[in-house]
């Protein structure tokens, strides 16, 4: 068994798919693979808990009960005490069926829920659901989580928590809020976006042995970014190059009261190694952007007409920070939107977007929403959006024909080419000016040539790592956006 950071990120029906072929052709049983689930959770549990005093094993009737119980044996042989609850009755596939008698000719007792009682000095076993369910789960199922959940136990999670939709990550009803949880073959989208995130804890993937080539039933999956990986975008620097070379970035944006907001973009855009940088804002901003950017070149703008030959100069033009949704944000759109050059929109760009969508986006565009954003770009709930990210980053990377990166816990970038997911970041980036910052990265990459999708991707996991590098070193709680700026440059060759 092989414990491998994961590349990329299956739905539950694809993970069926390749188990199935583990075992239609690759003649891997199930029982099999379901003892090597056993024994690698077990691993994680001893690695995690050395000398555990008690576990509570919690069995569904399928065979997440069924990896439950065959650890529930491995446990019982090292001498710790153990309990097994049959949460939903007897098991019900075969496979599960035979681990059930495994269990019982080991001398373990199947017990009733109603019989549940959780030492506060034990840890719990979660191998209820695991990747079987949508929407909330059944009475039965809701009370033995919330015990769960109440009894302070550290929770050791089977494949998925129980009640975290496997896909997108949504909790319906009640989901047991895992310490570790350790993912069977294939990772699962649900553990590393939204509230699927907050409940799954310290995650691992064991692949149990299953042959690289079984994962080709599975089809195309969610890629996980890496940094070492997407940096590898970057075009390479000459010893004869010149600042010519490398672009040139517009940023548009700083409405009266706002001009904090683009000049945090700008500084992130010069950090990430664009040739030239030019900021269009409002005249009161050029006086503080100049002493704090001296780099950086900064042009007044107050009219469209004004704006007109800087966007004939830059190669990309990110739009939005500070931008605000008064006449003079809706000229300088109109604008950046008719200029055909590859736009990164963001903030205030996005709002006034959704009010009056054009029929189109220049080609190579970016859009970078928060779920918020994205629900009125799409005319749906936030909740909605929450509720299956996934759906909600291709639909508008569909509807806008762009790259789209959605915010948040497990932000997603996505395009025609794809889906792939960030795994970094931390809450300490919730405040405000981190996606200004974000902005300017992107908009930087895009100038440089990158295309839309593979400079999204590289600036959404460069900003998340130099959010974890930050803060590691000042603490999340004091954590501002332009901590990030000076992490970003030294993560970048």
């Amino acid at each position: 068994m092989v414990v491998t950071p994961p590349q990329f990120l299956y739905t539950a029906e694809q993970s069926r798919a390749v188990d199935r072929c583990a075992i239609e052709e690759h003649h891997l049983p199930g029982p099999v693979l379901m003892a090597r689930a056993a024994r690698a959770a077990f691993t994680m549990l001893l690695e995690q808990v050395p000398a555990p005093k008690h576990l509570s094993v919690l069995c569904g009737p399928g065979n997440n009960g069924g990896d439950g119980l065959l650890l529930a044996i491995l446990a019982q042989g090292r001498g710790i005490s153990v309990d097994v609850y049959l949460v939903d009755g007897e098991p019900r596939t075969p496979d599960a069926r035979l681990a059930a008698e495994r269990a019982q000719r080991a001398g373990l007792e199947l017990r009733s829920p109603d019989d549940l009682e959780l030492p506060a000095e034990g840890i719990v076993i979660d191998a209820m659901l695991g990747t079987g369910i949508r929407g909330a789960p059944r009475d039965s199922y809701a009370r033995m989580i919330a015990a769960v959940n109440s009894s302070g136990c550290p929770v050791l999670a089977l494949d998925v928590p129980s009640g975290v939709d496997a896909d997108t990550g949504a909790v319906a009803g009640e989901a047991v809020g895992a310490t570790w949880t350790i993912s069977f073959i294939t990772d699962k989208r649900g553990l590393h976006t939204g509230l699927g995130a907050d409940h799954a804890g310290i995650c691992r993937l064991d692949d149990l042995d299953v042959p690289a080539a079984a994962f080709a039933a599975a089809g195309e999956a969610c890629s996980i970014l890496a940094l070492e990986r997407e940096i590898q975008a970057l075009p390479s620097r000459k010893g004869d190059a010149h600042k010519g070379d490398f672009g040139r970035c517009l940023l548009i944006g700083g409405d009266r009261g706002m001009g904090g907001a683009v000049l945090l973009a700008a500084e992130a855009a010069l950090r990430c190694g664009v040739g030239l940088t030019r900021v269009a804002t409002r005249r009161e901003h050029l006086g503080p952007l100049l002493t704090r950017l001296p780099e950086c070149m900064a042009s007044a703008v107050e009219h469209r007409n004004e704006l007109e030959p800087l966007l004939a100069w830059a190669d990309a033009i990110v739009i939005g920070p500070g931008l605000g949704c008064d006449p003079w944000g809706e000229q300088m759109l109109h604008g950046a939107l008719a200029s055909a050059k590859p736009l990164l929109l963001d903030a205030d760009a996005l709002n006034l977007l959704a009010r009056n969508a054009p029929a189109s986006l220049p080609s190579g565009s970016v859009l970078t929403p928060h779920p918020g954003e994205a629900a009125r770009l799409l005319g749906m709930t936030t909740t909605a959006v929450q509720a299956d990210r996934f759906h909600a980053a291709r639909e508008l990377a569909q509807r806008f024909a762009a790259s789209v990166v959605l915010k948040g816990q497990g932000s997603l970038v996505a395009a025609d080419d794809g889906i792939a997911l960030s795994t970094r970041g931390n809450p300490g980036m919730a405040s405000g000016g981190m996606g200004d910052v974000l902005s300017g990265v992107i908009g930087s990459f895009l100038a440089q040539g990158l295309g839309s999708f593979s400079a999204a991707r590289l600036g959404t996991e460069l900003h998340a790592v130099a959010g974890d590098r930050a803060a590691q070193r000042i603490g999340q709680t004091s954590l501002l956006a332009s901590d990030l700026i000076g992490e970003i440059g030294a993560l970048l060759p």
